[in-house]
């Protein structure tokens, strides 16, 4: 499957397409079979599997909230909720990501802004890592900054991401948190240890192009004792005449004389 292009002849608009094809074949709706998928592309330990398995059961048994704006028109079981670009992906350099890929970080100026201020720049496209650097004088600080289904296939950061991941939302909130935690891919994990300030801004870039397509990514930030960080994080997406849904989750854990700013 891929989109047609829908360009807006515009350098202020974000309302663009990519036709870009997919590794796996496209199937709406969301039973076990896809939750095994996303758990097995992404390579995660059994506890996970299990969590997202236990949140898919709590998923089908609750209703849509009514004290969310009405959702009527909002078709669950049409929305694709696996998507596996089909290009390399996590490209440590810029020149090494795709070129069209590339055009449409280009188009939302990600190259430039990192190149002025950021600290650490990583872009997730649909439900894949695209590209992500970082300032070598944060990897000395022994400073964690990667997308969260990477570092939870990282043995020595899985304990810390157990110990915290769905601690300050739980699954069943209610039905689209269990449907986060069933379906979840990717997002961003920050671990900065006790007494290190990072001074200049994070960032993270989300952009969605799948029609009909969504994006659950999962942030997870921890901050020890006396540390310091500022984080932003944005998502676009084009204009289509089809439903979306994104529903990502952001838990942030911080400890005595500690300042983050989200």
């Amino acid at each position: 499957m891929s989109n047609n292009i829908n360009s807006i002849n515009t350098s202020w608009t974000w309302e663009f397409s990519d036709d870009i094809s997919y590794q796996n074949e496209l199937v709406p709706g969301l039973n076990e079979t896809v939750v095994r998928q996303i758990s097995k592309a992404n390579n995660e330990p059994n506890w996970m599997l299990e969590l997202r398995l236990k949140a898919l059961e709590i998923y089908n048994s609750k209703p849509i909230p009514t004290w969310w704006p009405d959702l009527s028109k909002l078709d669950l079981d049409s929305i694709y909720y696996f998507a596996k670009p089909d290009w390399a992906w996590d490209n440590k350099t810029w020149e090494e990501v795709p070129e069209n890929i590339k055009n449409t970080f280009d188009r939302l100026w990600i190259p430039e802004a990192e190149k002025q201020v950021l600290a650490w720049v990583w872009a997730q496209y649909d439900s894949q890592t695209v590209y992500h650097s970082l300032k070598d004088e944060l990897k000395n600080l022994w400073v964690i900054f990667d997308d969260l289904s990477s570092a939870l296939q990282n043995p020595k950061l899985e304990s810390i991401i157990k110990q915290y991941f769905s601690k300050s939302i739980p699954l069943a909130d209610h039905k689209f948190s269990a449907l986060h935690y069933a379906v979840w891919s990717w997002g961003t994990f920050l671990y900065v240890p006790k007494n290190v300030k990072i001074n200049e801004p994070l960032q993270s870039y989300f952009r969605m192009n799948m029609k009909s397509g969504w994006q659950f990514e999962h942030t997870l930030m921890i901050l020890e004792e006396g540390s310091q960080a500022h984080y932003i994080e944005w998502c676009s997406a084009p204009k289509y005449d089809k439903n979306s849904l994104h529903a990502w989750w952001v838990e942030i854990f911080v400890k005595k004389k500690k300042k983050m700013r989200y």
